[in-house]
């Protein structure tokens, strides 16, 4: 790391974290700066939040309805992003295999949780198609596709959505900021956009999302369920 990149990053952190870098030593003045920091990140989600809900409340019960009916036509749910985003990938994927509550278990998997097929797909083809490649050989048209970003231009993310779409498969995106990328595609059955320009808070914003979305879908599979 070079002196200015490292003067870079040191000036991020300063950005978001002031009080670690006061020059005073008064430590009830330190502990007053971080209340007002963690209220108002508290404040910022919580905002973001509502506007989600307002904005997207009724079509995410419509896409819970829609989910639950490709679970019970036997299908499976197919989770995929990068970075940060593959983490909340795989937590998407547990929350439906393992949904607690005496629920039935629904089929669920993380396309991002394979060291050996991801490098391989990266090494001898490209990165753009770690996602598309695995849904060709393992997507059907009953599956669901969930794709996260914070941004929405992740390429191989446009190219695994176009593919699952191809297959006939459900597909349902997160993303940040206005939509990017995602937000042109005819590829995406149901796209949540968290409207902000704030990493942390889009993905905050998106854990809350995804979490609403598998408890309604897991509430209508288990009617159907009952109802059958």
């Amino acid at each position: 790391m070079t002196r200015q990149d490292s003067e870079t990053g040191q000036g991020t952190v300063e950005s978001l974290y002031p009080f670690l870098y006061a020059s005073t030593s008064d430590l009830p003045a330190v502990l007053e700066e971080v209340r007002r920091s963690t209220v108002a990140k508290a404040a910022e989600i919580m905002e973001l939040r509502q506007v989600i809900c307002a904005r997207d409340g009724a079509r995410l019960a419509e896409c819970a309805q829609q989910a639950a009916r490709r679970f019970a036509a036997g299908g499976r749910l197919f989770a995929f992003g990068n970075g940060g985003s593959a983490t909340d990938a795989q937590q998407v994927a547990t929350l439906y295999l393992n949904p607690g509550g005496g629920s039935t278990p629904l089929a669920a998997f993380s396309l991002a949780s394979d060291p050996a097929t991801l490098t391989a797909l990266c090494n001898d083809i490209g990165v753009d198609v770690v996602f598309s490649r695995q849904l060709a050989a393992f997507g059907r048209k009953d599956d669901i596709a969930v794709g996260l970003s914070t941004s929405g231009n992740s390429a191989n993310l446009v190219r695994g959505f176009d593919e699952a779409s191809r297959r006939g498969m459900l597909t349902i995106g997160f993303s940040g900021y206005e939509g990017g990328k995602m937000a042109e595609l005819d590829s995406i059955d149901y796209l949540f956009v968290a409207p902000s320009s704030s990493v942390h808070r889009i993905q905050e914003a998106q854990t809350t999302v995804y979490n609403i979305l598998w408890q309604l879908t897991v509430a209508a599979a288990t009617r159907q369920q009952v109802i059958r």
